[in-house]
C-alpha cells in the first residue's frame, strides 16, 4: 500500500501548534482532516465488536448457569436480551475511553476494543470454573501482570521464550476455535443424530435463519475482495436489514423454548430480529468484579494451578497479539524506528496492560490493540489523533447498544467465520516438514475448536514443544521459562489424577 504519509506538511497547516507540538502532526506529514477520516475509518472496521462480543460473552453462561448480568440463563430470552445489550454498552464504553487515553498518552494511532479470542477464551473455558464476577477478576489480574512486565522490561525475555512457530499456531487456533462457533450460532453446525455434529437441519441447509447466515457471508467476501472498508461492519447490518424483513413478514421465531431445548429447527439460534429503539446505555455491569473470589473457592491446590494456567494463556494471547499489532500498524505507516519498533512503545504497552485490567473492570474481557487499526493507518492516519476520534466515535455508538438485541446471530456469525480467515494467515510461520515445530503447532491448532478449549491447545502444544526437542537432543534450545509453563500445563492435564491421589 502507498505511503500515504510522505507527503510534507507546510508547520502554519496546523490550526493549533500546541497539539501539532503534542502529537507530532507535522513531524509525521499528516493533517488534521487526514487524521479525522482516519480515526472514522478504523472505527468503522472495528465497530462490529460492539455486536460481536455480546454474542460471545452475552450468551454465555457460567460454572453456576448465571449470564454475565447475574440472571439464570434458564430465564430465556429475555434474560439473554438483557445481558446483550449490557455487554454492548459496556465494550462501546471501555474501547472509547482507552481509544482515547491511546491516542493522548501513547500518542500512536491505533485503537483498542474487546480482543476476539480472548472474549472466546473466557467465555468457553474460564467461566465453565468460575463465575463470572470471577472471571472478570481473573482479567484484571492478567492485565496487572502484564503491566508488572512491561514496566519491569521484560516483556521481551517473555517474547523470546516462546517460539514463533507456537505464537502463529495459537493465534491459527484460535482463530479455527472461533469459526466454529460462528457456525454453531448460526445453526450451520449443530448435534447430529449419530455423530457429534452434523450441517444444519437434518444435513441440509434449509430455513430462512440459516439463508441470512449464508448470505451475509457472501455480502462479506464480496466487499473484503474489493477492498471496502468496514466490510465487517456493513455484512453485518445488511444481514441484520435482511432478518428483520424476514421475521416481520414470516414470523419464524425463536429456534429454542424458554429452556433452550430446540423446538423449532428453522427458527433463530439466539435473539429473534425485531426492532429495536434508540435508549439510554445499560451500564450495569460495570465494577461486577470478585478479585479474590476464584482463588479462595478453588477446591485445592491443582484448582488454583489451573486458574493461574488459564490467567497466563490470557496473558500469553494477549502479550503476543499486542506486540505483532503495534509492529504491524507501524510498518503500515512507515511510522518504525530503526529497531522496528514504533516510537513511544513503552506508552503503547502500558495503555494496553491498563485496557486489559479496564476491560475487566467493566466486565467485556481483556481490550487490546486492534489490528483493524491498519485501515485508518492506510487512510493517512500517522498520529494519536486519529485515535481521538476513533475513542469518541465508540462514546457516541454507546447510544445504539440497545438495538444489539434485533442483530440475529446468524447475521453477526459470518464475521465471526470470516476471523477464522483472517487469523489462518499466520499458518505460513509454521514450519510443516519439521515435525519440532509442526507437531506442537498441529495439536494447538486443532485440539482448540476440537475440545472446545484454548488452554486445552496451548497447553498440548507446549507440551509437545518441549518433548519433543529433550527426545531429539535439543533441550538446551528450549526456553527456560517454557519448561515452567509445560511442566505446569502437565499438572494442569493431571488434574484429576492428583486430585483422585489425595482423596
Amino acid at each position: 500500500m502507498a505511503n500515504a504519509g510522505s507527503s510534507t506538511v507546510a508547520p502554519s497547516s496546523s490550526p493549533n501548534k500546541g497539539l501539532d507540538s503534542w502529537f507530532e502532526l507535522t513531524k509525521r506529514g499528516s493533517t488534521f482532516s487526514r487524521e479525522f477520516r482516519g480515526g472514522l475509518v478504523t472505527f468503522f472496521t472495528m465497530a462490529y465488536i460492539i455486536v460481536l462480543n455480546p454474542i460471545i460473552i452475552g450468551t454465555a453462561p457460567d460454572v453456576n448457569g448465571n449470564l454475565i448480568t447475574g440472571e439464570p440463563i434458564a430465564n430465556g430470552l429475555s434474560a439473554i436480551n438483557h445481558s446483550m445489550a449490557a455487554v454492548a454498552a459496556a465494550t462501546a464504553l471501555v474501547a472509547g475511553l482507552m481509544t482515547i487515553v491511546m491516542g493522548v498518552y501513547g500518542r500512536f494511532p491505533i485503537a483498542l476494543a474487546t480482543g476476539l479470542g480472548l472474549n472466546a477464551l473466557v467465555a468457553y473455558t474460564i467461566v465453565k470454573q468460575v463465575t463470572w464476577p470471577q472471571a472478570m477478576g481473573l482479567i484484571v489480574w492478567e492485565g496487572v501482570l502484564i503491566l508488572i512486565l512491561v514496566l519491569a522490561g521484560f516483556r521481551k525475555a517473555v517474547f523470546d521464550a516462546v517460539p514463533r512457530s507456537m505464537r502463529a499456531a495459537i493465534s491459527v487456533g484460535i482463530g479455527l476455535f472461533i469459526s466454529f462457533i460462528g457456525l454453531v450460532d448460526a445453526g450451520v453446525v449443530r448435534s447430529g443424530s449419530g455423530t457429534p455434529v452434523q450441517l444444519g437441519v437434518f444435513g441440509q441447509l434449509i430455513g430462512w435463519p440459516i439463508a441470512t447466515f449464508l448470505i451475509g457471508l457472501l455480502i462479506l467476501v464480496v466487499l473484503y475482495i474489493r477492498k471496502v472498508k468496514g466490510a465487517m461492519l456493513i455484512a453485518i447490518i445488511a444481514a441484520t436489514g435482511l432478518a428483520i424483513i424476514v421475521e416481520t413478514v414470516l414470523k419464524i421465531g425463536s429456534a429454542k423454548d424458554a429452556t433452550g431445548a430446540i423446538v423449532n429447527p428453522t427458527g433463530w439460534m439466539l435473539n429473534v430480529p425485531v426492532l429495536g429503539a434508540f435508549g439510554l446505555p445499560d451500564l450495569s455491569l460495570l465494577g461486577k468484579v470478585d478479585l479474590f473470589g476464584a482463588f479462595t473457592g478453588a477446591a485445592g491446590p491443582a484448582a488454583v494451578l489451573g486458574l493461574l494456567l488459564l490467567v497466563f494463556s490470557l496473558l500469553l494471547s494477549d502479550f503476543f497479539d499486542t506486540m505483532g499489532t503495534i509492529v504491524a500498524v507501524g510498518a503500515e505507516g512507515d511510522l518504525l524506528a530503526e529497531d522496528g519498533n514504533p516510537p513511544r512503545t513503552q506508552e503503547i504497552l502500558i495503555v494496553d496492560s491498563v485496557a486489559a485490567i479496564a476491560g475487566g473492570v467493566g466486565s467485556v474481557s481483556s481490550n487490546t490493540s486492534y489490528i483493524e487499526s491498519a485501515a485508518g493507518v492506510g487512510d493517512g492516519a500517522r498520529t494519536g489523533i486519529a485515535s481521538v476520534v476513533t475513542g469518541v466515535a465508540f462514546l457516541l455508538s454507546l447510544f445504539l447498544a440497545p438495538l444489539v438485541n434485533m442483530v440475529p446471530s446468524e447475521a453477526a456469525a459470518p464475521a465471526l467465520f470470516f476471523v477464522g480467515f483472517l487469523m489462518m494467515a499466520q499458518v505460513i510461520h509454521v514450519n510443516w516438514e519439521d515435525p519440532e515445530e509442526g507437531i506442537p503447532a498441529f495439536l494447538t491448532i486443532v485440539l482448540m475448536p476440537f475440545t472446545y478449549s484454548i488452554t486445552v491447545g496451548i497447553g498440548a502444544g507446549f507440551i509437545a514443544y518441549a518433548l519433543i526437542k529433550i527426545i531429539r537432543g535439543k533441550a538446551k534450545e528450549v526456553h527456560t521459562l517454557l519448561y515452567v509453563v509445560a511442566a505446569a500445563f502437565a499438572v494442569y492435564f493431571a488434574q484429576g489424577v492428583i486430585t483422585g491421589l489425595f482423596k
